[in-house]
This record gives structure tokens, C-alpha cells and sequence, in this order.
């Protein structure tokens, strides 16, 4: 199956690895899951990741953000979005996810955020909980 995760679910699934995303992450990094991924989402990715809070929780310094990100990279199908268009009227800086699933064809996006998962009537968009459920 492949999956987008927003970076919601990430950073959630990173910092509590015993939590829905965290069995998410998990189920990945043990390839029951195909992760799908764009530049627009590694570059917001790699902004959260290097907040000062974020820092203090993972325990992690740039370094070990580079290699999170090369991971994501290595493993992940990193799909072009330049060519696609994507609205998400509640809230523009959310449109990059959106074309991430648009260009991808992925089964899925899994992801936190309201504005998104007010769209999910038209799109495959689901929370991690309701995602878990459905493919656990």
C-alpha cells in the first residue's frame, strides 16, 4: 500500500513511537508500507524538524536531521509535484501535500491537519487513527 504522511504525522509518530502515527512510522520502517513523498514535503519536513522544541523532544541535531531526510530519500518514492495543481481553499500552504497525493496516485494520505482532512469526501485523505483501523 502506499501512503503519503503529512508531516503532522511524522513528527508525532517520531516524538511518541507508542502512538498511532508512531505504529505508522513503525509499520513503514518495517515495509509493510510504501511511503510516498515530495521535495515540497522534505522541505517542510526538514523546517519542523529543526525547531528548537522539536530538537529538545528527538534528542536530535542537524546531523541527524541530514540523515532522517536522506533516509526519507533512500526509501521513500519521491514523486515531482511541479507540473500539478492543487487547491485546498481552507489553507493554501497545505496545496503541496495535496499535489504530493495528486501526482502519486497513493492509496492514501494520512494526515492530522482539518483543512485537509476537510477535503477527504473528494480525495483519499484519513486521519492516522482511521487509517490504522482500516489497514492494521
Amino acid at each position: 500500500m502506499r501512503v503519503i504522511l503529512d508531516t503532522n504525522v511524522f513528527i508525532s509518530g517520531l516524538i511518541f513511537p507508542e502512538s498511532t502515527p508512531g505504529k505508522i512510522l513503525k509499520a513503514w520502517r518495517s515495509a509493510s508500507l510504501d511511503l510516498v513523498i515530495s521535495e515540497p514535503l522534505l522541505v517542510e519536513l526538514r523546517r519542523v524538524l529543526s525547531y528548537p522544541k522539536i530538537h529538545q523532544r528527538l534528542h536530535w541535531d542537524e546531523q541527524q536531521v541530514d540523515r532522517y531526510l536522506l533516509l526519507l530519500r533512500f526509501f521513500a518514492e519521491v514523486v515531482d509535484v511541479a507540473e500539478v495543481s492543487a487547491s485546498v481553499p481552507r489553507d493554501h500552504a497545505d496545496e503541496p501535500v495535496l499535489a504530493t497525493l495528486l501526482a502519486s496516485n497513493a492509496d492514501y494520505l494520512v494526515t492530522g491537519d482539518d483543512d485537509l482532512l476537510s477535503l477527504r469526501e473528494s480525495y483519499a485523505i484519513i486521519s492516522p487513527a482511521e487509517f490504522w483501523r482500516r489497514c492494521a
